[in-house]
């Protein structure tokens, strides 16, 4: 077994990537995936909340990285979302450097079948040590125009990097979400940050009521299809979007 290592990254703050971490790590468990999601978002943390696992963390990722203790002790099974595991970002910030995550890596690789990386906001040195260690990088952006330009910024660095794997999720579209004017359509959305689609998650009142209460997102939401084809479309299947 070798890990498929997936950066969940944004350009800006506030697009959803934590709740895309979190959600697309569940259904690819549910698909029968061995799933570590890794929070690297150090003073900002959410993926225990979301995952329904807030106040059983002990260590988490600079305990880690700093070497206070070994990767394993640092893991939480999600209550709610069998088959993911988590390794929680620190409450206060901590310094990721690349070396350390590689190596860290590496060494969990071989007892996972993929590993999510959410990264803090912007290109600071989560996102750095993350394009080091993942072989494919995810987008998360809402259709708004400041969150598609920094979009883009984040692209180019990331094709200037070396990376060719790099996709799309826009998320929080709602029925009137290009009626506003502000952006027309999605081909607008892929076409300004210039990444190929792979995700269209909608606006929905079950998510953020899932996300905020650390429980599950139930089955028959539109938005737990999106999260269940996104999934899919990582895993090869051609499935549509989900955005009805």
């Amino acid at each position: 077994m070798a890990a498929q290592i997936i950066m969940v990254a944004s350009g800006k703050g506030g697009t959803g990537k934590s709740t895309v971490s979190v959600l697309l790590g569940s259904r690819l468990a549910a698909a029968g995936k061995k799933v570590l999601l890794i929070e690297l978002d150090s003073g900002l943390r959410s993926v225990d909340i979301i995952a329904g696992a807030a106040g059983r963390t002990v260590y988490d990722i600079s305990d880690v990285l700093c070497g206070r203790c070994d990767w394993r002790k640092a893991i939480v099974e999600s209550p709610v979302y069998k088959g993911l595991s988590l390794i929680s970002a620190p409450y206060e910030r901590g310094n990721v450097q690349p070396q350390q995550l590689a190596k860290l890596t590496r060494k969990m690789a071989k007892h996972y079948d993929f590993i999510l990386v959410d990264t803090a906001a912007g290109l600071g040195a989560p996102f750095a040590a993350a394009m080091v260690v993942s072989q494919m990088a995810l987008l998360v952006l809402t259709p708004d125009p400041v969150a598609l330009r920094d979009g883009h910024i984040a692209a180019d660095v990331l094709y200037e990097g070396g990376f060719t794997n790099v996709r799309l999720v826009v998320n929080r579209v709602g029925p009137s979400t290009f009626d506003k004017g502000a952006v027309a359509d999605l081909d607008e959305c892929i076409d300004t940050v210039a990444v190929q689609l792979i995700g269209v998650i909608p606006e929905s009142a079950a998510l953020l009521k899932s996300t905020a209460a650390g429980e599950a997102l139930p089955e028959n939401t539109l938005a737990w299809r999106a999260f269940d084809n996104l999934a899919r479309r990582i895993l090869g299947q051609q499935v549509p979007l989900a955005v009805r």
